[in-house]
């Protein structure tokens, strides 16, 4: 592998709090030096960064590359790739493919996808039961060997409140985490909006945020049952925020994440019957949005993901009644995470680590760090940069993105995946 020397950045690291003007140096896959090279190294390629902020990669909680499966909307090659350019290095995807992530001969042909993909890494949860039916547990050890990071109900709750009992308890016995989406299926069935004056206007069925919230009664009940570490995926209530934090203060093993949409985005953004903001689950009130930002930045929100769901044009264009719910998250995801510096949400060094650090943690991997001697995922971004956001300047193959149109502040330059350099702007 290539000697490699980021020249001149600010180095923002939030695993080390870290935040210094230094070169970085890469050797053999692996963050070799900070400030200073280490004895013997002779650079092989050297990037002038300066001016530009170089920080741990990206690690997406939540992203769908729809591979295997449903090829027509994106696949493993082109959103690893999206993924590299929008500084993420790190892909975590859902079992919910087809066929569903519930043997090893599923992860073994992600993984042989991913390498053939040279971008970001694919990382795939596990399914916590076969074929995501909520009946008979997976082979979770065998699983974990494949190279699964957690096991996950990927959206299909397990209703079964004893066989979600028997598989957390089960995924615990061999120290894997369990994702679970907190939503109750009979009071969201059907739903398509969220429940407020905006769906009563417009005349569509609502999703009530007590969806979210008797599901997470459910759930937090077994995980002081169990003891299991359980993360919560994409919350979207003030009422679904106050429950995590009530039982992180009570000692319970549990994180939450968030996708960035939520942040920025609420009901009335579905007003004209705006399809692109039609997401499951859905954007809530302004209260909500509040919320959500609010336990971000108070940490009981440790990780915000981009909850990725690229689809084909078709698949939006219909009346809301018919249209797919998810929007294409991979290009705006650090944008996004970026703004809420600018409106002083969170500062920077927190920002992101709820990106980097805080995903790392919440699954155990060794990224997400900038320490000599961790693995060398890097993301490099210009924090002046500004730039239009469209179809054309998407990376992803779903270019069904709310936020079409918006202008952004920073932009990735470069990424390092393994200490390769897998993306570049083509204007640098």
């Amino acid at each position: 592998m290539n000697n490699i020397v980021l020249s001149g950045g600010r180095i923002v690291d939030p695993a080390n709090g870290l935040d210094t003007e230094a070169d970085l140096f890469v050797s053999e896959g692996r963050i070799a030096g900070i400030g200073e090279a280490p004895s013997g190294f002779r650079a092989e390629q050297t990037l002038d960064v300066g001016g530009q902020i170089v920080c741990p990669g990206l690690i997406d909680l939540a992203a769908r590359p729809r591979e295997p499966g449903a090829t027509h909307k994106a696949t493993i090659a082109s959103e690893a790739r999206a993924a590299a350019a929008g500084g993420i290095t790190t892909l975590c995807c859902p079992p919910d493919s087809q066929p569903v992530v519930d043997s090893t001969s599923v992860v073994e042909l992600i993984r042989r996808r991913e390498r053939e993909a040279a971008g970001a890494k694919i990382l795939p949860y596990g399914a916590l039961t076969k074929g995501l039916a909520g009946e008979q547990l997976t082979e979770m050890a065998a699983l974990k060997a494949a190279g699964c990071a957690a096991m996950a109900d990927g959206g299909h709750v397990i209703r079964n409140s004893l066989v979600l009992r028997r598989a957390m308890e089960y995924a615990g016995s061999f120290k894997l985490p369990v994702l679970l989406t907190p939503k109750d299926p009979w009071l969201s069935e059907g739903g398509l909006i969220h429940e407020g004056h905006v769906a009563t206007r417009l005349g569509l069925t609502g999703i009530p945020a007590a969806a979210e919230t008797a599901a997470l009664g459910r759930d937090l009940a077994l995980v002081q049952q169990t003891g299991v570490r359980t993360h919560f995926g994409r919350l979207s209530t003030a009422a679904g925020a106050n429950q995590i934090a009530r039982a992180q203060q009570q000692g319970l093993p549990v994180t939450a994440d968030v996708a960035a949409l939520q942040l920025f985005l609420t009901e009335m953004d579905l007003w004209d019957f705006n399809t692109a903001c039609q997401v499951d689950p859905p954007v809530r009130s302004d209260s909500d949005r509040a919320a959500l930002r609010q336990a971000v930045a108070n940490g009981q929100i440790a990780a915000i993901c981009s909850d990725h769901q690229p689809h084909e044009p078709d698949a939006k264009d219909g009346p809301m009644g018919t249209s797919s719910p998810g929007a294409s998250g991979l290009d705006s995801l650090l944008p996004l995470v970026l703004r809420l510096v600018d409106e002083g949400v969170l500062p920077l060094m927190d920002a992101l680590a709820r990106v980097t650090s805080n995903p790392a943690h919440i699954l155990g991997l060794e990224a997400g760090s900038l320490a000599v001697g961790r693995v060398a995922d890097i993301c490099v971004f210009d924090p002046k940069a500004v730039w239009w956001f469209n179809a054309e300047t998407m990376h992803s193959m779903g270019k069904n993105s709310p936020f079409l149109g918006w202008e952004f502040t920073g932009r990735v330059t470069h990424t390092l995946v393994d200490g390769r350099l897998v993306y570049r702007l083509s204007q640098q």
